[in-house]
């Protein structure tokens, strides 16, 4: 005997087909939602990592502008204190330089000679005196000239006068003061 199946086989199927597909696709959706949130968790922590590194970065480039101010800050004080110590070195220096000058005066000061006002401006000092005549006053300036604290002295003004009935010569002259390092190099060079 032949069996017919009067049973609907194919909508069977197409029913079996149609819920196998919403499975699979539920299944792929749930899959697809995973590696989405999987991902997005695996970047979000990246993230959160890489803005700790940058948080950690900022707070030591902070430290370390605090350290460069403090650096610029202890590089002007000494940068003053050189200045300082430099300004007191010259004064050191220059302390012996007028003992120096009046004894080239003294010892260069020609006969017939005196000297009334003395007065320094840096390197240079003004000298203001009276003379018997022009010749002690050229006498003088080539004296200084060769004098080793000495150098380029300039006449500026020679007028006469007549002080007490005799004929005297009123002179002004600029001569220029050597430090004693300049004074020891000369002679060092003359030995």
């Amino acid at each position: 005997m032949i069996r017919i199946n009067l049973l609907p086989y194919r909508e069977a199927i197409r029913r079996e087909r149609r819920r196998q597909f919403y499975v699979v696709s539920a299944l792929m959706i749930l899959l697809g939602g995973a590696i989405g949130l999987v991902g997005h968790l695996f970047m979000s922590a990246r993230i959160d990592h890489q803005e700790s590194r940058n948080r950690f970065l900022q707070s030591e480039i902070s430290v370390l502008d605090k350290e460069i101010a403090e650096i610029a800050r202890l590089r002007g004080q000494i940068d003053a204190l050189i200045a300082r110590k430099q300004v007191i070195e010259t004064l050191q220096d220059d302390r012996v330089q007028p003992v120096h000058m009046f004894n080239n005066l003294l010892a260069h000061m020609p006969d017939g000679v005196y000297l009334r006002k003395l007065t320094q401006a840096g390197s240079r000092i003004t000298v203001q005196g009276q003379a018997q005549s022009n010749a002690r006053v050229s006498h003088l300036m080539r004296s200084l000239d060769s004098a080793p604290a000495m150098s380029d002295p300039i006449l500026v003004e020679v007028k006469s006068v007549v002080d007490q009935g005799r004929r005297m010569s009123d002179f002004t002259l600029s001569v220029g003061l050597k430090r004693p390092e300049e004074e020891a190099a000369q002679t060092e060079g003359a030995n």
